[in-house]
Formats: C-alpha cells, structure tokens, sequence
C-alpha cells in the first residue's frame, strides 16, 4: 500500500510532561558546494543520546536576566508562554553559551536569526521547548569538542546529512532532520538567513500518528493535526519516519 493508505492510530498519550525552555543554534557558512552546517554528536547517555545535532542546551537561570522571570506553569504545559521578547532573549544567551562550552565556537548572538520552535509531542518523556536560531559563522572557525558530552563533529552539505541518515551512518531527531530540510532549498548562507527573516518563525508542536513501518509527525496546520487521519485530502505539514527513507511533506490545500 501507499504510505497515505496505511492505517493509522494515535501514539497512546501519557500525561505530559512540563517543556523546559531550551536553544539551539545552527552554524552555518558557506563550502565548496554551498552551505555547510555544523553538527555535533552527543555521547550515548541522557537525552538525544549518541545523535548528531546542533549546539544547544536547556535555558539556565544565568541565561534570563532580572526582569525575565521563567515561564509560569500553565504556560509551559501548551508552550504557549514561551516565546514573549524576554525568553527570546534568553534563548539567544543560552544558544551562544552553548556553541561556547559544547564546540569552542564564540558567535555573535546579534547575528542570529530566530528560525523556529519546536515543543514535542505530550507523550515524551522529557520534553524541551526549544528555540532554533541560524548564525553565520565565516570560513574557517576552530571547532574544539570537550570528548565527553560531545565525541566528534563535522561540517555537512544538510542534503549530504539527510542521505546519510536514510543509510544508516547518522541518527536524527525530528527537529534536527527538518531544519536540515529546509536548509536544503538554499545554495548559499546569506539566502537562507535571508529567507528566515523574511517570515514569522515557524512552530511545531508535535503530534505522532503510527503508520506501518513507523511515524508520521504532524504539525498544526496538517489536515491531519487534530484528527490523525492522514489520508483525507488538505493541506500537509507532516514528517514521514518510515525507514529507509524518511521524507517531507508540505504542501497547501
């Protein structure tokens, strides 16, 4: 069958589990044949265990200044207090701490582009609200990892990232293999900071539908987004974790 004709059941629902405010930033600059982007891979243990990803990390308290108190706790359940002027400024502090301490990389936060939020699914067992920003990065930075937390990094074309997870070499998280997605519609960094600031951030916040052979994340806006029912016709806005390929699928009405 068609991936859209595989019957589909929502992931059983959990109770949730707060979001903790967190940042991510994206360095980018400009390779041989076009953007590179660095990414780290954390050791085996604790959340995002043995993946590849960007720099980033939680939001600590010496992150927020004096007049940015944390989100409140109704808040943090819909992740709908998370993202006023001063926990973005904030997450911007935390991302380039983070670019610091996990890959020696000294960015200027003034640089930065706000690209998304992503808030996972109810069911997660710990779950991050998590800022990504894209930052140029010039040529040539030094990238030092501490062999702890992080035990190698590299600089990827994101399409040559995205093939290498569909063969097994890198392990992706949703978040991750989505942003290198979009980075793949553009040849040269300027055009995609370019292309980010030139809308409002995107939001994700994750619903997991089980299909045959795995998962379809679904993001508001989906047809499917409210319902789980992935086949009717409408808009998409959905991830397609179904080995050996995953895929995108965006599209409008």
């Amino acid at each position: 069958m068609a991936p859209g004709e595989h019957s589909q059941h929502g992931v059983e629902n959990r109770g949730p589990a707060l979001p903790t405010p967190a940042a991510t930033v994206v360095p980018l600059r400009d390779g041989v044949s076009g953007i590179e982007v660095l990414m780290l891979r954390r050791n085996s243990r604790g959340a995002f265990g043995g993946m590849w990803v960007f720099p980033g990390g939680q939001i600590d308290a010496a992150d927020r200044l004096d007049s940015a108190p944390p989100p409140t706790k109704a808040g943090r359940e819909t992740g709908h207090d998370v993202g006023d002027h001063a926990d973005i400024g904030a997450a911007r502090r935390a991302a380039r701490r983070e670019a610091q301490e996990e890959a020696s990389l000294l960015l200027d936060a003034d640089t930065f582009v706000l690209h998304s939020l992503w808030i996972p699914p109810p069911q997660t067992p710990r779950r991050f609200a998590t800022w990504f920003f894209l930052a140029p990065v010039g040529d040539a930075p030094e990238v030092v990892v501490d062999g702890t937390e992080i035990h190698e990094h590299r600089w990827f074309p994101p399409s040559a990232a995205l093939e290498a997870r569909d063969r097994g070499e890198l392990s992706l998280a949703p978040p991750t293999w989505m942003t290198l997605w979009w980075l793949s519609h553009y040849a040269e960094t300027v055009e995609a900071l370019e292309a980010s600031a030139a809308r409002p951030p995107e939001r994700f916040e994750t619903r997991m539908y089980k299909v045959e052979g795995g998962l379809v994340g679904c993001w508001a806006g989906d047809v499917a987004y409210e319902s789980g029912q992935l086949d009717p016709p409408g808009p998409r806005r959905r991830l397609w974790m179904t080995d050996p390929q995953w895929r995108a699928e965006v599209a409008p009405a």
